[in-house]
């Protein structure tokens, strides 16, 4: 330490490096020989190592803390300790994004249409495309508030249907679910679970939902653990877009969202419930991160 404190102090011209070695107690002689002896192998693998965090960091949008880094480093063939990761990214300087808190965005409705919780907070699915949640939230924008509804395949995590408008009227969840079952195709009776906002108790959502073979499943009212895969969704969405920007207008919103989604978050985004696989790697039967790098 005191040697790299010699070199710190030496290559800025502050002091003789005579004068901080004889202040130090170390000899000029052991100085020069550290200084041109070649870099450990610990130290050449750490600076590999943070070249490639800085990569994946960047791959990631910026946004990963130390357990999706980790992931990534094994999913390219390098396990290394959750320490020493979180040691490289402090030394250069980086750190993963935190989300706000979580409040209330729904409101029960005055007369709802009734349907069973079938999920019972089991957010899990043995196959893809037979439960599915979703939810609604907002995003200001310089032209007024926007509103996100979500499709979420609890197999995998994947976001498999999503509508963005200026309203949080029924048809927003409709169009949301619209996109999901055109982009999926699942069987008849696929359960869709979500909160008792009235987007999703009102008469007009449950017509649809029949007629669309999509069997309804309510969480209990104002309870965020009864819908935890879509507010955690929400949690991450905003962390790691709506709070890094500013949102002129809605078009905007949808371009910029619409990439997050398919070029990130299903993508890229390692997910710590699926054992930090990407939804796409899991939906393609990998279930452990080391497969990747066999």
């Amino acid at each position: 330490m005191k040697f790299a404190a010699i070199a710190d102090w030496a290559d800025q011209e502050q002091f003789p490096v005579a004068l901080m070695c004889q202040e130090l107690g170390v000899s000029r002689s052991g100085y020069y020989a550290w200084r041109q002896a070649p870099p450990s192998a610990r130290a050449t693998l750490d600076e590999r190592l943070t070249a490639l965090i800085v990569k994946i960091r960047a791959e990631a949008r910026g946004n990963p803390g130390v357990r999706r880094v980790r992931a990534g480093l094994a999913a390219a063939g390098h396990l290394v300790s959750h320490k020493r990761v979180h040691r490289l990214m402090r030394a250069a300087g980086l750190r993963g994004r935190h989300p706000k808190a979580w409040r209330v965005t729904t409101v029960p409705g005055q007369a709802p249409v009734p349907a069973p919780d079938l999920i019972g907070r089991s957010f899990t699915a043995e196959a893809p495309n037979t439960r599915w949640c979703g939810d609604i939230t907002y995003i200001k924008t310089w032209d007024g508030w926007a509103y996100l509804a979500t499709v979420i395949d609890l197999h995998s995590r994947a976001l498999v249907g999503w509508a963005i408008d200026t309203h949080m009227r029924t048809s927003l969840a409709t169009d949301a679910l619209d996109m999901a079952l055109q982009n999926r195709q699942p069987p008849k009776g696929v359960i869709f679970h979500s909160d008792r906002g009235t987007q999703y108790t009102s008469s007009e959502f449950d017509t649809y939902c029949r007629t669309k073979h999509i069997t309804r499943s309510l969480g209990s009212t104002d309870n965020c653990y009864d819908n935890a895969v879509s507010e955690s969704f929400f949690a991450t969405f905003k962390k790691e877009l709506i709070h890094t920007r500013p949102w002129p207008d809605i078009t905007r919103l949808k371009r910029e969202s619409q990439d997050w989604f398919d070029n990130y978050y299903n993508t890229v985004r390692r997910h710590s419930t699926l054992g930090y696989l990407t939804p796409v790697e899991y939906e393609l039967g990998y279930r452990h991160i080391n497969e990747l790098a066999a």
